[in-house]
Protein backbone atom coordinates (compact mmCIF):
# COMPACT_ATOMS: atom_id res chain seq x y z
CA UNK A 1 0.00 0.00 0.00
CA UNK A 2 3.14 2.87 0.50
CA UNK A 3 4.24 1.73 -2.97
CA UNK A 4 0.74 2.38 -4.37
CA UNK A 5 0.74 5.75 -2.49
CA UNK A 6 4.35 7.13 -3.47
CA UNK A 7 3.34 5.72 -7.00
CA UNK A 8 0.05 8.12 -7.20
CA UNK A 9 2.27 11.54 -4.88
CA UNK A 10 4.67 10.81 -8.37
CA UNK A 11 2.39 11.14 -10.67
CA UNK A 12 0.18 14.07 -9.27
CA UNK A 13 3.27 15.90 -8.78
CA UNK A 14 4.49 15.36 -12.76
CA UNK A 15 1.15 16.46 -13.36
CA UNK A 16 1.18 19.44 -11.84
CA UNK A 17 4.77 20.46 -13.27
CA UNK A 18 3.62 19.71 -16.84
CA UNK A 19 0.74 21.42 -16.50
CA UNK A 20 2.57 24.35 -15.45
CA UNK A 21 4.65 24.44 -18.41
CA UNK A 22 1.81 24.23 -21.39
CA UNK A 23 0.87 27.51 -19.22
CA UNK A 24 4.23 29.25 -19.08
CA UNK A 25 2.84 32.82 -19.63
CA UNK A 26 6.32 33.59 -21.09
CA UNK A 27 5.57 31.32 -24.25
CA UNK A 28 3.08 32.23 -26.64
CA UNK A 29 1.34 29.90 -29.05
CA UNK A 30 3.88 28.28 -31.75
CA UNK A 31 2.52 30.13 -35.18
CA UNK A 32 1.14 27.98 -37.82
CA UNK A 33 1.77 27.76 -41.92
CA UNK A 34 -2.26 28.86 -42.44
CA UNK A 35 -1.47 32.13 -40.82
CA UNK A 36 1.33 33.34 -42.38
CA UNK A 37 0.26 35.47 -45.34
CA UNK A 38 1.70 38.26 -47.70
CA UNK A 39 0.64 40.38 -50.12
CA UNK A 40 2.46 41.14 -53.18
CA UNK A 41 2.36 44.17 -55.46
CA UNK A 42 4.21 45.07 -57.89
CA UNK A 43 5.60 48.73 -58.44
CA UNK A 44 3.67 51.65 -60.28
CA UNK A 45 6.99 52.37 -62.65
CA UNK A 46 8.29 48.80 -62.92
CA UNK A 47 6.37 45.70 -62.90
CA UNK A 48 9.91 43.47 -61.86
CA UNK A 49 9.96 45.36 -58.57
CA UNK A 50 7.78 43.43 -56.39
CA UNK A 51 6.21 45.02 -52.69
CA UNK A 52 5.86 42.39 -50.19
CA UNK A 53 3.62 42.99 -46.81
CA UNK A 54 4.01 40.94 -44.40
CA UNK A 55 -0.20 40.24 -43.07
CA UNK A 56 0.89 37.81 -40.56
CA UNK A 57 0.06 40.35 -37.10
CA UNK A 58 2.52 40.92 -34.93
CA UNK A 59 6.04 39.07 -35.27
CA UNK A 60 9.23 39.00 -33.99
CA UNK A 61 11.22 38.63 -37.18
CA UNK A 62 10.13 38.25 -40.88
CA UNK A 63 12.80 36.74 -42.68
CA UNK A 64 12.15 36.81 -47.04
CA UNK A 65 13.45 34.62 -49.60
CA UNK A 66 12.73 36.03 -52.88
CA UNK A 67 13.64 32.78 -55.15
CA UNK A 68 16.51 34.65 -56.81
CA UNK A 69 19.26 34.33 -54.72
CA UNK A 70 18.31 37.32 -52.76
CA UNK A 71 16.90 37.82 -49.15
CA UNK A 72 15.91 40.56 -47.18
CA UNK A 73 14.34 40.84 -43.26
CA UNK A 74 11.37 43.03 -42.45
CA UNK A 75 7.78 43.58 -42.56
CA UNK A 76 7.59 45.43 -45.62
CA UNK A 77 10.41 44.78 -48.64
CA UNK A 78 11.25 44.85 -52.06
CA UNK A 79 12.37 42.03 -54.11
CA UNK A 80 14.18 42.79 -57.99
CA UNK A 81 13.22 40.41 -60.43
CA UNK A 82 15.17 41.82 -63.68
CA UNK A 83 14.29 37.92 -65.19
CA UNK A 84 11.35 36.86 -66.99
CA UNK A 85 9.96 33.64 -65.07
CA UNK A 86 8.12 32.16 -62.20
CA UNK A 87 9.24 32.64 -58.96
CA UNK A 88 8.74 31.39 -55.16
CA UNK A 89 8.96 33.39 -52.60
CA UNK A 90 9.06 32.26 -49.20
CA UNK A 91 8.08 34.13 -45.65
CA UNK A 92 9.08 32.82 -42.87
CA UNK A 93 7.74 34.26 -39.44
CA UNK A 94 9.40 33.77 -36.10
CA UNK A 95 7.44 34.83 -32.65
CA UNK A 96 7.81 34.07 -28.92
CA UNK A 97 5.98 30.50 -29.75
CA UNK A 98 8.48 29.91 -32.42
CA UNK A 99 8.36 29.61 -36.56
CA UNK A 100 6.60 29.28 -39.37
CA UNK A 101 6.58 29.92 -43.12
CA UNK A 102 4.34 30.02 -46.45
CA UNK A 103 5.39 30.53 -49.50
CA UNK A 104 3.92 32.51 -53.26
CA UNK A 105 4.38 31.90 -56.66
CA UNK A 106 5.33 35.24 -58.61
CA UNK A 107 5.38 35.35 -62.20
CA UNK A 108 7.57 38.07 -63.71
CA UNK A 109 6.28 38.35 -67.68
CA UNK A 110 9.17 40.35 -69.02
CA UNK A 111 12.71 40.84 -68.36
CA UNK A 112 13.91 44.51 -68.29
CA UNK A 113 17.16 44.41 -69.74
CA UNK A 114 18.22 48.23 -67.95
CA UNK A 115 18.13 46.01 -64.67
CA UNK A 116 20.78 44.00 -66.16
CA UNK A 117 23.23 46.60 -66.29
CA UNK A 118 25.48 46.13 -63.68
CA UNK A 119 29.13 46.24 -63.81
CA UNK A 120 29.67 43.00 -62.31
CA UNK A 121 27.50 41.31 -65.08
CA UNK A 122 29.15 43.24 -67.91
CA UNK A 123 32.25 42.28 -66.97
CA UNK A 124 31.41 38.61 -66.55
CA UNK A 125 29.88 38.86 -69.37
CA UNK A 126 30.68 41.16 -71.89
CA UNK A 127 27.11 42.83 -71.24
CA UNK A 128 23.48 42.26 -72.90
CA UNK A 129 24.97 43.70 -76.24
CA UNK A 130 27.53 40.68 -76.36
CA UNK A 131 24.73 37.89 -77.78
CA UNK A 132 27.23 35.01 -77.52
CA UNK A 133 28.38 35.88 -74.34
CA UNK A 134 32.09 36.85 -72.98
CA UNK A 135 34.41 33.58 -72.89
CA UNK A 136 37.22 33.17 -70.17
CA UNK A 137 39.90 30.42 -69.97
CA UNK A 138 43.16 29.70 -67.23
CA UNK A 139 45.68 32.63 -66.90
CA UNK A 140 47.90 29.49 -67.88
CA UNK A 141 51.30 31.65 -68.62
CA UNK A 142 51.14 33.59 -65.45
CA UNK A 143 52.23 32.05 -62.23
CA UNK A 144 49.85 31.84 -59.73
CA UNK A 145 46.96 30.65 -62.07
CA UNK A 146 46.08 28.22 -60.28
CA UNK A 147 47.20 27.18 -56.22
CA UNK A 148 46.11 25.59 -53.14
CA UNK A 149 45.81 26.96 -49.36
CA UNK A 150 43.82 26.91 -46.09
CA UNK A 151 40.64 27.57 -46.07
CA UNK A 152 40.49 30.78 -44.01
CA UNK A 153 43.68 31.94 -46.00
CA UNK A 154 43.43 34.85 -48.17
CA UNK A 155 46.17 33.37 -50.91
CA UNK A 156 47.38 30.23 -52.14
CA UNK A 157 49.85 29.81 -49.66
CA UNK A 158 50.60 25.80 -50.01
CA UNK A 159 51.39 25.62 -53.43
CA UNK A 160 50.90 28.04 -56.45
CA UNK A 161 51.44 26.65 -60.46
CA UNK A 162 54.34 27.79 -62.57
CA UNK A 163 53.19 29.49 -65.84
CA UNK A 164 52.26 26.64 -68.34
CA UNK A 165 52.46 24.12 -64.80
CA UNK A 166 49.61 22.24 -65.55
CA UNK A 167 50.10 21.86 -69.73
CA UNK A 168 49.67 18.38 -69.69
CA UNK A 169 46.28 18.04 -67.77
CA UNK A 170 42.92 18.55 -69.41
CA UNK A 171 42.47 22.63 -67.92
CA UNK A 172 43.78 25.10 -70.58
CA UNK A 173 42.24 24.27 -72.75
CA UNK A 174 38.31 24.46 -71.59
CA UNK A 175 36.26 27.23 -72.44
CA UNK A 176 34.08 28.93 -69.66
CA UNK A 177 31.29 31.44 -71.33
CA UNK A 178 29.14 33.63 -69.43
CA UNK A 179 25.73 34.80 -70.98
CA UNK A 180 23.61 37.66 -69.49
CA UNK A 181 21.12 36.93 -72.20
CA UNK A 182 19.20 33.35 -72.18
CA UNK A 183 18.62 33.20 -68.35
CA UNK A 184 21.77 33.82 -67.99
CA UNK A 185 23.39 31.18 -69.48
CA UNK A 186 26.87 29.14 -68.73
CA UNK A 187 28.23 26.91 -71.13
CA UNK A 188 31.57 25.39 -70.47
CA UNK A 189 33.62 23.57 -73.10
CA UNK A 190 35.79 21.14 -71.92
CA UNK A 191 36.62 18.97 -75.22
CA UNK A 192 36.03 15.88 -74.04
CA UNK A 193 37.71 16.41 -70.66
CA UNK A 194 38.40 17.95 -67.63
CA UNK A 195 41.47 18.20 -64.96
CA UNK A 196 39.50 16.90 -61.61
CA UNK A 197 40.86 16.74 -57.85
CA UNK A 198 41.31 12.95 -57.22
CA UNK A 199 39.98 13.13 -54.08
CA UNK A 200 36.51 14.34 -55.09
CA UNK A 201 36.34 12.84 -58.88
CA UNK A 202 34.08 9.69 -57.95
CA UNK A 203 31.08 12.45 -57.66
CA UNK A 204 31.49 12.71 -61.47
CA UNK A 205 32.30 8.71 -62.09
CA UNK A 206 36.10 9.04 -62.00
CA UNK A 207 38.41 7.01 -59.38
CA UNK A 208 39.69 8.23 -55.95
CA UNK A 209 43.23 8.96 -56.30
CA UNK A 210 45.75 11.71 -57.39
CA UNK A 211 44.33 14.74 -59.37
CA UNK A 212 43.97 13.69 -62.56
CA UNK A 213 42.61 14.33 -66.10
CA UNK A 214 39.08 12.71 -67.23
CA UNK A 215 36.83 12.25 -69.87
CA UNK A 216 33.70 14.04 -68.93
CA UNK A 217 30.92 15.56 -70.45
CA UNK A 218 29.42 18.69 -68.81
CA UNK A 219 25.35 19.03 -68.48
CA UNK A 220 23.60 21.10 -70.99
CA UNK A 221 21.50 24.22 -69.53
CA UNK A 222 23.60 25.66 -66.95
CA UNK A 223 23.20 28.92 -65.42
CA UNK A 224 24.79 31.24 -63.56
CA UNK A 225 24.82 33.71 -60.29
CA UNK A 226 26.40 36.46 -58.28
CA UNK A 227 25.08 36.75 -54.74
CA UNK A 228 26.89 39.01 -52.34
CA UNK A 229 26.91 37.67 -48.50
CA UNK A 230 28.14 40.08 -46.12
CA UNK A 231 31.06 41.92 -47.58
CA UNK A 232 31.78 39.13 -49.86
CA UNK A 233 30.66 38.12 -53.65
CA UNK A 234 29.99 34.19 -55.17
CA UNK A 235 29.56 33.54 -58.27
CA UNK A 236 27.70 30.24 -58.51
CA UNK A 237 27.05 27.32 -60.97
CA UNK A 238 23.70 25.38 -61.24
CA UNK A 239 23.49 21.70 -61.47
CA UNK A 240 26.63 20.88 -59.98
CA UNK A 241 28.67 22.79 -62.87
CA UNK A 242 32.40 23.54 -62.85
CA UNK A 243 34.95 26.09 -63.81
CA UNK A 244 37.80 24.44 -65.32
CA UNK A 245 39.02 22.62 -62.62
CA UNK A 246 36.61 20.17 -59.86
CA UNK A 247 36.49 20.32 -56.33
CA UNK A 248 33.11 18.94 -55.68
CA UNK A 249 32.01 23.05 -55.31
CA UNK A 250 29.76 25.41 -57.58
CA UNK A 251 30.49 28.36 -55.76
CA UNK A 252 33.14 30.60 -56.19
CA UNK A 253 34.59 33.06 -54.45
CA UNK A 254 35.52 36.11 -56.19
CA UNK A 255 38.02 37.80 -55.47
CA UNK A 256 38.79 39.97 -58.69
CA UNK A 257 36.50 41.02 -61.61
CA UNK A 258 37.87 43.20 -63.85
CA UNK A 259 37.45 43.35 -67.47
CA UNK A 260 40.54 41.10 -68.42
CA UNK A 261 40.84 39.32 -65.26
CA UNK A 262 38.79 36.89 -63.39
CA UNK A 263 40.02 35.71 -59.79
CA UNK A 264 38.05 32.79 -57.82
CA UNK A 265 38.79 30.75 -54.67
CA UNK A 266 36.49 27.54 -54.13
CA UNK A 267 36.11 25.42 -51.57
CA UNK A 268 36.93 21.52 -51.58
CA UNK A 269 34.48 18.85 -50.68
CA UNK A 270 36.29 16.23 -49.79
CA UNK A 271 38.47 18.59 -47.25
CA UNK A 272 36.68 21.00 -45.69
CA UNK A 273 40.30 22.94 -44.54
CA UNK A 274 41.47 23.40 -47.65
CA UNK A 275 40.18 25.72 -50.70
CA UNK A 276 41.58 26.10 -54.32
CA UNK A 277 42.16 29.60 -56.29
CA UNK A 278 41.81 29.93 -59.96
CA UNK A 279 42.52 32.88 -62.29
CA UNK A 280 40.88 33.36 -65.45
CA UNK A 281 41.13 35.98 -68.41
CA UNK A 282 39.04 36.21 -71.70
CA UNK A 283 40.09 33.87 -74.38
CA UNK A 284 42.50 35.55 -77.07
CA UNK A 285 43.76 38.52 -74.58
CA UNK A 286 47.39 38.56 -74.83
CA UNK A 287 48.57 40.31 -71.79
CA UNK A 288 51.03 42.95 -71.98
CA UNK A 289 54.84 41.78 -71.70
CA UNK A 290 56.34 44.52 -69.19
CA UNK A 291 60.45 44.69 -70.08
CA UNK A 292 62.20 44.56 -67.03
CA UNK A 293 65.72 46.36 -66.50
CA UNK A 294 68.84 44.73 -66.98
CA UNK A 295 70.98 45.58 -63.70
CA UNK A 296 73.77 43.96 -62.01
CA UNK A 297 72.26 41.75 -59.30
CA UNK A 298 72.66 42.83 -55.40
CA UNK A 299 71.19 39.13 -54.30
CA UNK A 300 71.92 38.39 -50.61
CA UNK A 301 69.63 36.92 -48.19
CA UNK A 302 70.70 35.96 -44.57
CA UNK A 303 67.04 34.10 -44.18
CA UNK A 304 66.43 35.83 -40.94
CA UNK A 305 63.72 37.95 -42.13
CA UNK A 306 65.65 41.03 -43.36
CA UNK A 307 66.19 39.79 -46.44
CA UNK A 308 64.55 41.36 -49.52
CA UNK A 309 63.77 38.58 -51.60
CA UNK A 310 60.84 37.55 -51.88
CA UNK A 311 60.70 33.38 -51.66
CA UNK A 312 58.64 31.14 -53.28
CA UNK A 313 58.13 27.56 -51.82
CA UNK A 314 57.23 25.08 -53.89
CA UNK A 315 55.33 21.54 -52.78
CA UNK A 316 58.05 21.86 -49.38
CA UNK A 317 57.57 23.22 -46.10
CA UNK A 318 59.95 26.49 -46.10
CA UNK A 319 60.49 28.14 -42.78
CA UNK A 320 63.00 31.46 -42.59
CA UNK A 321 63.72 33.11 -39.26
CA UNK A 322 64.35 29.32 -37.96
CA UNK A 323 67.12 28.68 -35.33
CA UNK A 324 70.28 27.57 -36.14
CA UNK A 325 70.59 23.90 -35.58
CA UNK A 326 74.35 23.91 -35.31
CA UNK A 327 75.84 27.50 -34.18
CA UNK A 328 79.48 26.51 -34.51
CA UNK A 329 82.28 28.36 -36.27
CA UNK A 330 81.09 27.47 -40.30
CA UNK A 331 78.36 29.19 -39.32
CA UNK A 332 77.69 30.92 -36.25
CA UNK A 333 74.16 33.16 -37.03
CA UNK A 334 71.64 32.42 -34.66
CA UNK A 335 68.46 32.53 -37.46
CA UNK A 336 68.55 29.88 -40.61
CA UNK A 337 66.14 28.62 -43.06
CA UNK A 338 64.26 25.62 -42.77
CA UNK A 339 63.76 23.17 -45.79
CA UNK A 340 61.81 20.31 -45.90
CA UNK A 341 61.02 17.94 -48.72
CA UNK A 342 57.56 15.97 -48.61
CA UNK A 343 57.02 12.96 -49.52
CA UNK A 344 55.07 12.14 -52.60
CA UNK A 345 55.15 11.55 -56.38
CA UNK A 346 53.58 15.49 -56.78
CA UNK A 347 56.78 17.08 -54.87
CA UNK A 348 59.38 15.40 -57.19
CA UNK A 349 60.58 18.58 -58.20
CA UNK A 350 60.10 21.02 -55.19
CA UNK A 351 62.00 23.71 -54.91
CA UNK A 352 62.40 27.44 -53.40
CA UNK A 353 62.49 30.04 -56.15
CA UNK A 354 62.22 34.24 -57.10
CA UNK A 355 61.32 35.98 -59.87
CA UNK A 356 63.04 39.23 -59.71
CA UNK A 357 62.02 42.64 -61.06
CA UNK A 358 64.87 42.67 -63.07
CA UNK A 359 67.18 40.79 -65.64
CA UNK A 360 70.41 39.49 -64.46
CA UNK A 361 73.80 41.05 -65.68
CA UNK A 362 76.49 38.65 -64.81
CA UNK A 363 79.48 40.55 -66.45
CA UNK A 364 81.10 41.44 -63.01
CA UNK A 365 79.13 39.44 -60.22
CA UNK A 366 78.96 35.71 -61.63
CA UNK A 367 78.84 33.58 -58.65
CA UNK A 368 76.58 32.15 -56.21
CA UNK A 369 77.59 31.27 -52.51
CA UNK A 370 75.30 29.35 -49.93
CA UNK A 371 75.74 27.74 -46.84
CA UNK A 372 74.01 24.58 -46.30
CA UNK A 373 73.52 22.03 -43.57
CA UNK A 374 72.55 18.20 -44.04
CA UNK A 375 71.39 16.26 -41.54
CA UNK A 376 72.38 12.77 -41.19
CA UNK A 377 69.50 11.33 -40.60
CA UNK A 378 68.25 11.85 -44.28
CA UNK A 379 68.50 8.63 -46.03
CA UNK A 380 71.09 9.81 -48.82
CA UNK A 381 70.39 6.17 -50.76
CA UNK A 382 67.06 7.75 -52.26
CA UNK A 383 67.96 11.44 -51.46
CA UNK A 384 70.47 12.91 -54.09
CA UNK A 385 73.37 14.53 -51.76
CA UNK A 386 73.42 17.50 -53.71
CA UNK A 387 72.59 21.22 -54.34
CA UNK A 388 71.50 22.41 -57.46
CA UNK A 389 71.28 26.62 -58.12
CA UNK A 390 69.10 27.16 -61.42
CA UNK A 391 69.12 29.97 -63.65
CA UNK A 392 65.45 30.65 -65.68
CA UNK A 393 63.89 33.16 -67.85
CA UNK A 394 60.47 33.42 -66.86
CA UNK A 395 59.10 34.15 -70.02
CA UNK A 396 59.80 30.99 -71.31
CA UNK A 397 56.89 29.49 -69.07
CA UNK A 398 56.57 26.11 -68.42
CA UNK A 399 59.31 25.34 -70.97
CA UNK A 400 61.67 27.37 -68.88
CA UNK A 401 63.62 24.00 -67.99
CA UNK A 402 64.67 23.46 -71.34
CA UNK A 403 66.63 26.92 -71.97
CA UNK A 404 67.91 27.39 -68.01
CA UNK A 405 71.21 27.51 -66.87
CA UNK A 406 71.81 24.50 -63.66
CA UNK A 407 74.70 24.33 -61.62
CA UNK A 408 75.17 21.02 -59.34
CA UNK A 409 77.42 21.30 -56.30
CA UNK A 410 77.78 17.77 -54.11
CA UNK A 411 77.48 17.99 -50.39
CA UNK A 412 79.50 14.84 -48.90
CA UNK A 413 80.06 16.33 -44.81
CA UNK A 414 76.96 15.71 -42.75
CA UNK A 415 75.69 17.33 -39.90
CA UNK A 416 77.96 20.24 -40.35
CA UNK A 417 77.37 23.60 -41.92
CA UNK A 418 79.42 23.92 -45.46
CA UNK A 419 79.59 26.44 -48.35
CA UNK A 420 79.00 25.69 -51.31
CA UNK A 421 80.16 28.05 -54.50
CA UNK A 422 78.06 27.81 -57.61
CA UNK A 423 80.13 29.29 -60.47
CA UNK A 424 77.99 31.00 -63.76
CA UNK A 425 81.30 32.36 -65.16
CA UNK A 426 80.69 31.03 -68.38
CA UNK A 427 76.85 32.59 -68.62
CA UNK A 428 78.39 36.17 -68.17
CA UNK A 429 77.48 37.34 -71.01
CA UNK A 430 73.94 36.11 -71.07
CA UNK A 431 71.32 38.60 -69.84
CA UNK A 432 67.88 37.07 -69.89
CA UNK A 433 67.76 35.03 -66.46
CA UNK A 434 65.07 36.61 -63.94
CA UNK A 435 64.48 33.64 -61.90
CA UNK A 436 66.30 32.11 -59.46
CA UNK A 437 65.86 28.20 -57.98
CA UNK A 438 67.58 26.52 -54.96
CA UNK A 439 66.87 22.45 -54.81
CA UNK A 440 68.24 20.86 -52.31
CA UNK A 441 68.36 17.24 -52.45
CA UNK A 442 68.23 17.78 -56.26
CA UNK A 443 64.50 16.24 -58.10
CA UNK A 444 63.10 13.30 -59.97
CA UNK A 445 62.42 11.51 -56.57
CA UNK A 446 59.48 11.66 -54.19
CA UNK A 447 61.69 11.19 -51.16
CA UNK A 448 60.55 13.17 -48.10
CA UNK A 449 64.36 14.83 -46.27
CA UNK A 450 65.23 18.11 -44.31
CA UNK A 451 67.73 20.55 -44.95
CA UNK A 452 69.10 23.66 -43.33
CA UNK A 453 70.92 26.94 -45.81
CA UNK A 454 72.04 30.31 -44.72
CA UNK A 455 73.79 32.97 -46.38
CA UNK A 456 72.84 32.57 -50.06
CA UNK A 457 74.81 35.82 -52.05
CA UNK A 458 75.27 36.57 -55.25
CA UNK A 459 79.85 37.83 -55.93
Amino acid sequence: MKKLKYIFLFLAVALTWTACKVEDPELGPEPTEGQVKFSASPDADNPNIIHFKNESGPVTRALWDFGNGTTDVGNEVKGAFALAGDYTVKLTVYTSGGSAFSTQTIKIAKTNPAMLDREDYNLLTGGGSALNGKTWVIDRETGGHMGVGPIEGKEPEWWKAGPNDKKDEGMYDDEMTFNLNNNFAYTYNNHGSSFVNGDNAPALGGVKGADYTMAYTPPANLTWSVTTEGEKNFLTISNGGFIAYYTGVSKYEILNLSENELYLKVADNANSARAWWLRLIPKGYSKPIIEKPLKEGDIKDSFDGTGKIAWLAESIVFKPNYDNPFPKPANTSAKTAYYERLEGEANQYANLQTTLDYRLNLSAKNKFKLKVFFPGSNDYSKVKPQVALKLQNSLDGGNAWQTQKEVIVPVTIHNQWVELVFDFSDIAGVTKYDKLIVQPGGEGHPNEAIFYIDELELF
